[in-house]
């Protein structure tokens, strides 16, 4: 899958915006043969499976200027670096416990030339401060996961939808929202991407 996948389903890309994506797959090919932060098998398929994947949070929620993000367990920077590129005027904090995938995180800005990122080495729950949203992409379940971030999610909405959590995750999700106690919706992506990869992938938003 190429890059024009990202232009097909985002039109209104500035030329800045167009250029730090392409700039992902040669700098995430290189990465990643000295640090696994995708799978091997699944490089070539970076922009539908990692970046597309991503960006399905702002099919959701646009984040205004301002918004400050927490990506907590970023990996090798998904979901919080597409979406930092498409919402330059944001502030997105990544954190993830292992060292050299936050080194990746920090060369790959560097290299797409974002500057809205601060990657952090570091557990969730030992971050300070207060985020409109925090993403996250698959890192575990939700009701530990809340625990890990509630008390940093601030209390003051800047958009139509509360503040709160947004998780991409995948399959059957019954049992694991039956343990939350939050307000949450969950969308379905194969509302916004006809890909097949989509069919079984949803965005769970948790309000806090």
């Amino acid at each position: 899958m190429s890059l024009k996948l990202i232009f097909q389903y985002f039109p209104n890309l500035t030329a800045t915006q167009k250029k730090q994506f392409s700039t992902l797959y040669p700098l995430y090919e290189d990465w990643n043969s000295k640090i696994n932060v995708v799978s091997r098998k699944d490089i070539e398929q970076l922009y539908l499976h990692h970046v597309l994947h991503s960006l399905a949070i702002a099919k959701l929620v646009s984040f205004q200027p301002g918004t400050k993000v927490l990506d907590v367990g970023t990996g090798g920077g998904f979901p919080g670096i597409p979406l930092a590129i498409l919402f330059p005027d944001a502030e997105f904090t990544l954190v993830d416990s292992i060292g050299k995938k936050i080194l990746v995180v920090k060369e790959v800005c560097k290299g797409a030339g974002i500057q809205n990122v601060t990657a952090i080495h570091g557990r969730a729950e030992e971050q300070k401060g207060e985020w409109d949203f925090v993403v996250s992409r698959a890192v575990t379940r939700l009701k530990p996961f809340i625990e890990w971030v509630e008390n940093k999610i601030s209390k003051t909405p800047k958009h139509s939808v509360p503040n709160g959590i947004l998780c991409l995750k995948g399959g059957d999700l019954d049992e694991e929202l039956s343990e939350i106690d939050y307000p949450h919706h969950v969308h379905d992506l194969s509302d916004f991407f006809k890909e097949e990869f989509f069919e079984t992938k949803k965005l769970v938003m948790v309000s806090i």
